[in-house]
């Protein structure tokens, strides 16, 4: 994936001084059995780190200002393991600008009956405290992340998880360059939406270029740059010649694979992780890039066609929060309306993300019935089955609007040997009828990204954290 900054998450703990100087070294050292508990658990994405003991407002208010300037810190993880007074935490709750998590757990998972006395009782209150802390969250409307449950089982530590993925997806929005090579595709509206808008909001930079600035770009590609790249296609792909003379069949995936360079080249120089084609604005060049954009894909760029940089950018946002398992880019089709196998029809005219390939894919060479250019090279494959989010971000003027349609995928039961594109079929809830009404009265658009990896708890913490309407369909 193009490289996101390494990042960490800073874990607080709240007390007070009225135990005295004992009880906070247990305290203390509670947390730190904790920290490296979690850290040592293989489940956590990122590291966490733990900092001083939280026990008045100077030290809070100083952390969370850490926090703020600090851009290897994604977020902050906080646990009241005694009774934390919730005036200690105002100011530096009020200034903290990173995701927050309460974790409501405790040292122990069950209580000691036969040796519970007072002085453990006020140890370990984190019931208490949880609900001070957690009130005063809810005054100040900070958005934060509540996770419940024992610090130990794998469920609390999997939604630690999934929020640190979150945090850190909202983190690197504020990092998100699209290049639009072209405008947007004519008459369509969905595509259509405020940049600046965007940028203030989400943290989207949206540049524009004319095709000729990437045909500069493709110009350069050396013969044995594109060589060196098709004997990599050789090992991965499956290379199916149709009707085409193996000569013939090669040049034409040679002119993707100087595609891939090219565009590749041209995001990294001028730091753009996300980038748009547009199928109308293709002038000096031979074909689509359709392989070209699968494998951009695959290595984690987001990308959206005829222009949709609002989904680019959103693609490559949930490409981070997955750390790019099976999320990419994607279209509505066609439906299937037979009863009892009601779903639809998931693809594009060339661009299907391999990370959604449920197997080793070939690559076909055929025509393209719009564009008026050469028969461009793509990879053909069957998607995978499981759960997943549809995800869709509209602009309808006066604000933008998340739409998010839970699905179950699931591999083509049958083959289809004459459609030369990758398909993935899904299911949408809670039925087809419901699903699709709800989706078109919300008014999501016929582009989208779909995860079987990210979960919809974690697109609603993401559009909660950036002030998001959202509308969810399941």
């Amino acid at each position: 994936m193009p490289a996101i900054e390494k990042k960490e998450f800073w874990f607080i703990v709240g007390s007070q001084q009225l135990y005295g100087e004992e009880a906070l070294k247990e305290v203390k050292a509670h947390a730190q059995h904790i920290t490296d508990a979690l850290n040592e658990s293989g489940i956590l994405p990122y590291p966490l780190v733990l900092k001083d003991l939280a026990i008045n407002t100077d030290e809070i208010t100083r952390t969370m200002k850490e926090v703020n300037y600090r851009d290897e810190v994604a977020g902050v993880i906080t646990w009241m393991h005694t009774f934390s007074p919730a005036k200690m935490w105002i100011r530096g709750t009020k200034i903290l600008q990173k995701p927050l998590l309460h974790l409501a757990t405790q040292f122990n998972e069950s209580i000691p009956w036969e040796t519970i006395d007072m002085d453990f009782m006020n140890l370990n209150q984190s019931a208490h405290g949880d609900r001070e802390y957690g009130f005063i969250n809810a005054r100040l409307n900070k958005q934060n992340k509540v996770v419940a449950g024992h610090w130990e089982h794998a469920s609390t530590q999997q939604e630690i998880a999934q929020w640190m993925n979150t945090a850190a997806a909202y983190n690197e929005s504020f990092n998100i360059k699209v290049a639009r090579f072209g405008d947007n595709m004519r008459n369509v509206g969905v595509t259509e939406g405020d940049k600046i808008e965007a940028q203030i909001q989400f943290g989207w930079v949206v540049d524009y270029y004319g095709i000729g600035d990437l045909v500069e770009y493709v110009n350069r590609v050396t013969d044995e740059e594109v060589n060196a790249l098709l004997s990599e296609y050789e090992d991965l792909y499956e290379f199916e010649y149709g009707s085409y003379p193996e000569e013939e069949w090669k040049d034409s995936v040679k002119v993707q694979a100087g595609y891939e360079i090219a565009i590749q080249r041209f995001l990294d120089d001028g730091g753009y992780n996300a980038f748009t084609t547009n199928f109308e604005d293709l002038h000096g060049m031979k074909q689509l890039p359709g392989l070209a954009v699968q494998r951009l894909m695959g290595q984690g760029y987001g990308f959206a066609a005829e222009g949709d940089w609002k989904t680019a950018a959103l693609d490559r946002l949930m490409k981070v929060m997955s750390h790019n398992e099976s999320t990419g880019f994607m279209e509505d089709y066609i439906y299937e309306l037979t009863a009892g196998k009601e779903a639809i029809l998931q693809s594009h005219m060339l661009e299907v993300d391999p990370t959604l390939a449920n197997h080793k894919p070939k690559i076909v060479v055929s025509p393209l019935d719009i564009g008026n250019k050469e028969d461009p090279a793509r990879l053909v494959f069957d998607g995978k089955a499981g759960d997943g989010v549809v995800v869709s971000m509209a602009d309808f003027g006066t604000h933008y609007k998340l739409l998010i349609n839970e699905v179950s995928a699931f591999e083509p039961p049958v083959p289809a040997p004459n459609l030369p594109v990758a398909r993935i079929l899904w299911s949408v809830k809670p039925n087809l009828r419901d699903g699709i009404k709800a989706w078109i009265e919300n008014g999501g658009g016929h582009h989208t990204v779909v995860s079987l990896n990210v979960t919809t708890d974690q697109i609603i913490n993401y559009a909660k954290l950036v002030g998001l309407e959202y509308v969810v369909i399941n």
